[in-house]
Parts: structure tokens; sequence; C-alpha cells
């Protein structure tokens, strides 16, 4: 049996590891770091980019005018999110929450797991051969849902929400929308303007509103 006084050591202890793994790591100026297997509370910064090693484990990953860059087996508790700049990450990637950017691209390779929305507005989005949970959002962004890649909700593209007279602002680009081969979108798609959508043979959707889709069999979409 373990004397009363070492189970209060043993409990100081745990509860110290605890509070020091939850640390947060927050800046205004520069650049975040969180070394390879290390886990954290909060990794932001306004001006500057968040950097996740190996392995890292952080309850969230938040920047304005950066980037988000991630390595292999990465794990986030909540949400990554930046304005002003692209979302990363290496193979099997978790994020429990969102991923957001507004400009910027967001891409999550071979094994992610994104168990919320992924949305941009300006950005691009790609996967290949990972899992997104809810919806994949975009305005003037192009979407690759690549090889193997599974979306349980929608893939929507939205009209703009408006200038400030309230009228919706012009679309001066056309989206490419590309669902590759063995992809699935579960939800379907719903395009509020124009795009120009490829749809492999192998791939599963849902119902399509908005668009007609170019269906292709060649390993890669021929995109015009």
């Amino acid at each position: 049996m373990i004397p009363h006084r070492a189970l209060i050591v043993l409990g100081l202890l745990a509860a110290c590891s605890t509070a020091y793994a939850q640390n947060d790591i927050s800046k205004v100026n520069g650049s975040v770091e969180v070394a390879a297997g290390e886990h954290v509370g909060t990794a932001s910064t306004v001006n500057g980019s968040v950097r996740l090693g190996d392995s890292a484990h952080v309850k969230d990953a938040t920047t304005v005018n950066g980037s988000i860059k991630a390595g292999n087996s990465v794990t986030i508790d909540e949400d990554a999110t930046t304005v002003n700049g692209g979302v990363h990450f290496g193979t099997k990637a978790t994020v429990n929450g969102d991923i957001t950017s507004v400009n910027g691209d967001i891409f999550v390779p071979d094994g992610g797991n994104v168990k919320g929305d992924i949305t941009t507005v300006n950005g691009g989005i790609g996967l290949v051969r990972a899992q997104v949970g809810k919806d994949i959002t975009t305005v003037t962004g192009d979407i690759t849902v690549g090889i193997g890649s599974h979306v349980a909700g929608k893939l929507w593209v939205k009209k703009s929400k408006g200038g400030w007279n309230g009228l919706p602002l012009q679309i001066t680009r056309i989206p490419t929308i590309i669902i590759g081969p063995n992809a699935v979108v579960q939800g379907g798609m719903v395009f509020e303007h124009q795009v120009k959508l490829y749809v492999h043979t192998s791939a599963k959707t849902g119902p399509i509103e908005g668009a007609t889709a170019i269906a292709f069999s060649t390993p890669t979409a021929p995109v015009k």
C-alpha cells in the first residue's frame, strides 16, 4: 500500500505535469514553434507563423497574419485558424475541430482526419486520402477532394456576403472543383455561382445543385 503522504506527492506531481502540458505559447510579433512530441495548450501569434513538429499535440493553433505548418502525426484538440496564410499538415494529422483560413490554402494529406469543417474564402482546399467529418466551404477557392478522401458533409461553394451596399460582390474567377478517384462527398454538393466541376467515374457524391459534372476516368482531371 502506498503511504498517504506519498499519494499526496504523486498527486501534486501529476497536477504539475498536466499544468505544464497545457501551457500556452503566445506572441504578438514573431513565429511560434512547438517542438516534435511536445504537448502544450494554445499555440498562437498575430504576426507570424505557427509551426508544429512531428507528433506535437496542442489545444489549438491560431494566427492572423501567418501560416500554420504542421508535421506528421500532429494532434489539435480544437481548431486551426488563420486569416492571411495557409494551413498545411503532414500525414496522419488529427484535428478535432475546424480548419479555417480566409486568404490561404488548406492542405490535408494521407491519413488526415478533420472532425469539423474546412472553410476558406479565397484559398484553395486539397485533400489526399483524408477524412472530413462535416462540410467543406469556399467562395472563390479551388477544391480537390483527392483520391480516397471522404467528406461526410457537404461541399459548398457560396456567394460572397456582399460589400458595403449589401449587394453581392462580383466573382472575379471561376473555381475548379475536382472529386478524384474513389473519393466520396456524402452530403452532396451545392454551388451558388459558376464553377468547373470534374467528378471521377469511381467517385460517389450526394445530390449536385447548381453545376453539371464533367466525368473523367483518368488518374487526374482534364482541367481546361
